[in-house]
């Protein structure tokens, strides 16, 4: 059986691999005839001759069916130029002697559905946008797929240790003998090992505890890890490896945006601060200023502030009177 499959298998992709350019015209021409002309049209019920006609026979059925479909017989048709043409590149098919043999064997065969990743890659050729995601959406989503795989898996795994502990509890009963939690040691698997006393050990022993219906494993420090279907990662979009990098990206440039924004807050406060005390010093500088100052921070100061500022302002005057 699974021969006689892989020799199916095998002449279908000869087949495939055995298709030309030739044959991807024909496969193109059969769809638009029976698009244009109704389904089930085929080339020589489109020419009206039989499939054993000769030569001749096509050439003086194609002159017929030229004149009735001349576009300057159907000036009201507006598809009477692609009808003709098509009309005409059926005619040279049917007259070529083997191309004639490849629709005769479509024609007695039937066209296939598939035709083939070339036939539709020179029919639309994606552009490197559409191919990339198209990869990505494939990978993504076997990217889901084997996560829903490994969360079974982990499941039946769990699944598996919980009842080695509550075997070693309870029994193969799994009827509690007491009250409270029981600590046991669960055989996990793996290659035989030496314990403490030089025993031979059977695969790796676990520390467990059982409480119940709940499975614990107990860590060196004595804390308690739940052994529950809640311990296993259910499948998620989000976690499939495009949107997890999208997610990833998207932090990093919000975080950096952040920190920059906070570098120019404190930059800005620095700033500040900075011009608040060259406030201060300009303010002290200046005699009378009124700046809190050990000689000037009293009444006294603020007079003699005034009047040197008065001093200051009378020899100005002065100065521009002379002047005059």
């Amino acid at each position: 059986m699974q021969l006689s499959l892989f020799f199916l298998l095998a002449t279908l992709i000869a087949c495939v691999a055995a298709w030309t350019k030739d044959d991807y015209e024909i496969f193109d021409l059969v769809s638009a005839v029976e698009a244009s002309e109704g389904k089930g049209t085929t080339f020589y019920s489109w020419l009206g001759v039989p499939s054993t006609a000769s030569t001749g026979e096509i050439a003086k059925a194609y002159r017929k069916k030229s004149i009735q479909l001349h576009p300057d017989k159907n000036p009201n048709d507006k598809k009477a130029h692609e009808r003709f043409a098509r009309l005409g590149i059926v005619s040279s098919i049917l007259r070529n002697t083997e191309k004639r043999e490849r629709y005769d064997f479509f024609y007695k065969n039937g066209v296939p559905k598939w035709r083939g990743t070339g036939y539709y890659y020179l029919r639309f050729r994606p552009g490197l946008g559409t191919v990339l995601t198209f990869l990505i959406i494939v990978t993504s989503t076997l990217h889901y797929v084997i996560q829903g795989l490994n969360y079974k898996r982990d499941l039946k795994r769990i699944n598996f240790i919980a009842e080695q502990a509550r075997i070693a509890a309870w029994g193969t009963k799994l009827i509690p003998t007491s009250e409270g939690q029981r600590k046991v040691k669960v055989n996990l698997g793996g290659p035989p090992r030496l314990d403490e006393d030089g025993n031979v050990v059977a695969g790796k022993m676990v520390d467990m505890v059982v409480e119940g219906h709940d499975v614990y494993i107990l860590e060196p420090d004595g804390n308690l890890l739940p052994v529950d279907s809640n311990t296993a990662i259910p499948p998620s979009l989000k976690r499939t490896w495009f949107i997890s990098l999208m997610i990833r990206l998207y932090e990093r440039m919000t975080a950096g945006k952040n920190a920059a924004s906070g570098d120019n807050t404190k930059a800005t406060t620095d700033a500040d601060l900075e011009d608040s005390d060259d406030a201060s010093a300009s303010a002290s500088d200046i005699p009378g200023s009124g700046a809190a100052t050990p000689k000037e921070g009293t009444v006294s100061g603020a007079k003699k502030g005034r009047a040197a500022a008065a001093e200051l302002a009378g020899g100005r005057r002065r100065k521009a009177v002379r002047k005059r």
